[in-house]
């Protein structure tokens, strides 16, 4: 029987014979790739690859809650406590974790280096669908990997990478990359949505029988998402993204899923030429260079899961020369944006319709929490009347529609971490939570509503010996 042509959505695997414009489904558009198949009846039923894939399933029955004992997750730490952190504190026997990030920015460096690192206690295999041997053993001689545990596969065939996990027994296995990988079970082409959803199923199904912690490489479509299905992100357990500027030297791994721990926790790392290295104090190091004395520049804290970050956010407003404004914001939500210099027009009359308006988070830092309203308000009230904000205060609360500054958790852990960094004063919203206990050498700065900063900004400047 001849193969047949149909047209898969990248976003929720709808399938239909024709090309589309939108999903009917999930509603994406330009989402539909080309895919050919085979029948099913040109693969038999009983062959190996299918009767191994209905065997792990064969023993599966249904069983009372109340009759199952809970079991202990045994973890295994990374050896760089910053990935520990958000990975819930290390990996998971028999855990699937997906880590995708744009191409150059460090997935293979690092994930050699926890290779190097678990192989001197446990039995690594490391597959690559992208380098040969001689490269890998190239790029481990630089990052001085030299683990004896620590075997390398270069192969795209998962039947074969199964074959070597039977022979070797691995204890972790790491795939760079599932978009590389292709099973005969599709007949699809390499890389397609089919192909990365098989792929996947079938290492999936792997770490759970034999209990490896596997660790998929994923790359990035030219939206920034995962590419491959949309599915992919709901098989595995965690998923980790790899931020950062390729030109800049820091990078963040962000976990945007976790059924082992929390979620968005972020570790920051440095790279250098000999691979990359823990930031144990990220907030002193996004602060470091802040300018003293110049209008537009606020601090925050934020939380990225359950740490505390202090984040510098800067602010630019020019006077335009065209009819419509310019509006850009680099690491913070963009339609956020709008509504804080809205609510700044409606509630203290300032004119923001004939300036350009740039904000920009420093660090390659991603902002997407309320408690970042104040500061970025602050910013701008700051760099719209050039008027330096305070270099010892720090700032933490969301605004509203009406000007007011609303509560916000986690008060006392962002209060204490002001203090560590050498803050002087914090302005947290008057209503909500108060701190339980605050540390000595800050004051606390109630703010009920955005009326209220002009005046601190003024005094501020008025107060020599605080600037």
């Amino acid at each position: 029987m001849k193969s047949k042509t149909i047209y898969v959505c990248s976003k929720c695997d709808y399938q239909y014979p024709k090309l589309l414009g939108r999903c009917p489904q999930c509603g994406a558009y330009g989402s539909f790739v080309e895919e050919t198949f085979e029948p099913e009846s040109e693969i038999s039923a009983d062959s190996p690859k299918k009767s191994r894939r209905r065997a792990a399933l064969s023993d599966a029955r249904a069983v009372k809650i109340n009759d199952t004992e809970a079991e202990e997750c045994a973890r295994v730490g990374t050896g760089y406590p910053e990935l520990d952190r958000v990975l819930g504190g290390g990996l998971v026997s028999g855990s699937v974790v997906l880590l995708s990030g744009e191409p150059g920015i460090g997935k293979s460096t690092i994930l050699l280096q926890i290779c190097d690192v678990l192989a001197k206690s446990l039995r690594v295999l490391y597959v690559s669908g992208e380098e040969s041997a001689g490269q890998l053993r190239l790029r481990a001689s630089r990052l001085s990997v030299n683990a004896d545990e620590l075997y390398i596969y270069t192969g795209t065939d998962v039947d074969k990478i199964i074959s070597e996990c039977d022979k070797i027994k691995p204890d972790v296995l790491v795939a760079d990359s599932v978009q590389t990988l292709y099973s005969e079970l599709s007949s699809s082409t390499q890389g397609s949505v089919s192909q990365v959803r098989e792929c996947a199923q079938q290492l999936s199904s792997l770490a759970k029988a034999r209990g490896i912690s596997v660790i998929l490489v994923g790359h990035v479509n030219k939206e920034g998402g995962i590419a491959g299905p949309k599915v992919l992100e709901h098989m595995v357990d965690a998923v980790l993204y790899f931020e950062g500027e390729r030109h800049q030297n820091f990078r963040i791994i962000r976990a945007v899923k976790n059924r082992y721990g929390a979620t968005n926790e972020i570790g920051v790392f440095e790279m250098t030429d000999s691979g990359l290295i823990e930031v144990e104090n990220p907030s002193a190091m996004l602060i470091s260079g802040r300018p003293r004395g110049v209008s537009g520049s606020s601090t925050v804290c934020c939380m990225e899961g359950t740490r505390p970050i202090i984040a510098e956010i800067q602010a630019l407003t020019v006077k335009t020369v065209f009819p419509s404004p310019k509006r850009t914001a680099d690491g913070f939500d963009y339609g956020r944006l709008y509504l804080l210099i809205a609510v700044l027009e409606k509630r203290l009359s300032m004119k923001f319709y004939d300036l350009d308006v740039y904000l920009n988070v420093i660090g390659g830092l991603r902002l997407d929490e309320p408690a970042c309203d104040l500061a970025v308000a602050l910013a701008l009230i700051s760099a719209a009347k050039d008027v330096p904000v305070p270099p010892d205060l720090v700032v933490a609360g969301e605004i509203g529609l009406a000007g007011e500054v609303r509560g916000v958790s986690n008060i006392d852990i962002r209060v204490r971490e002001a203090a560590r960094l050498g803050f002087s004063r914090m302005a947290i919203p008057r209503r909500g939570a108060t701190p339980k206990e605050i540390p000595d050498g800050i004051e606390i700065v109630p703010v009920r509503s955005v009326y209220e900063l002009i005046p601190l900004l003024e005094k501020a400047s008025q107060d020599k010996s605080k600037i």
